[in-house]
């Protein structure tokens, strides 16, 4: 008998269910389905990529459906998602895998691609981290979108600490796979400027981003390794980037006096 077969499922339990979107998975299955509906799919091939915003929906789901109506036509292609986004609660030095074999939402379980993991073993910037990964929300927000618009498919969850570029870069160069494999970068913009002031700073960041300038400061993304690591893969593979919707939390759930802002991208062959 395959002693793999017998081992105990470690699944990692949600941990902003019921905070950062519904904790009910009738609710939770009709918020995204509606956000969904709701957005306006860009037209283009499929995208490799994806930068998306992981702030509660309330906030940002209506910007990061926009991201994720994109991916409509490979529905049942795409069998792997690699989703990197910033810690924010564990600090690690490089770039943590969780200890856990799965992922589970209010919608179900997503199984981490342990084959995909092996792969990264002998990289000097992948730690394991459980702590890392126990409470950081800003991949599971994306869980429940992706199931939502998916088949089965499988996820490397990668939690981007004190990390380079070039480190992220590496990761991604290591998993970028074929049209079965999608990118999906979780990042806010800037965090509590005034309105006008977020808008003028959000869209000089989506500017440098469609430019595939890595040149990033965590102020402008919260993400800002991940998404220079995309950058920097995206320059060499011959990508574009395209913008989806930029907006903040002053015109989606929240005042204007203290706002943050989102930004979905898609990155297309050219």
């Amino acid at each position: 008998m395959n002693p793999s077969a017998t081992r105990t499922l470690r699944p990692r339990p949600p941990a902003v269910a019921g905070m950062f979107y519904p904790g009910d998975p009738a609710a939770l299955a009709r918020d995204v389905d509606e956000a969904l509906a709701g957005a306006h799919a860009a037209p283009g091939t499929p995208p490799k990529a994806l930068i998306v915003p992981h702030a509660g929906y309330v906030y940002s789901g209506p910007i990061a459906a926009s991201a994720y109506a994109t991916l409509e036509p490979v529905r049942n292609s795409v069998r792997r998602v690699v989703l990197l986004g910033p810690c924010h609660r564990v600090a690690v030095r490089g770039i943590a895998l969780p200890s856990a074999d799965a992922f589970d939402t209010p919608l179900g379980r997503v199984p981490v691609d342990r084959a995909a993991v092996a792969a990264l073993a002998d990289l000097p910037q992948i730690v394991t981290s459980g702590a890392a990964h126990a409470g950081e929300h800003s991949l599971e927000v994306q869980l429940p979108f992706l199931q939502r618009v998916l088949g089965e498919f499988s996820i490397v969850p990668l939690a981007v600490g004190d990390a380079t570029a070039g480190e992220a870069a590496e990761v991604l160069e290591r998993l970028w796979g074929g049209a079965e494999t999608l990118i999906v970068v979780s990042s806010d913009l800037s965090h509590y400027h005034r309105y006008e002031d977020a808008v003028r700073i959000d869209r000089a960041t989506a500017d440098a981003i469609l430019a595939l300038d890595p040149a990033l400061g965590h102020d402008q993304a919260c993400g800002a390794t991940p998404i220079a690591g995309l950058l920097t893969v995206a320059r060499r593979r011959g990508l574009a980037a395209q913008l989806l919707d930029l907006r903040n939390s002053g015109d989606t759930a929240g005042d204007r006096r203290r706002v943050v802002g989102y930004a979905a991208l898609a990155f297309r062959q050219r």
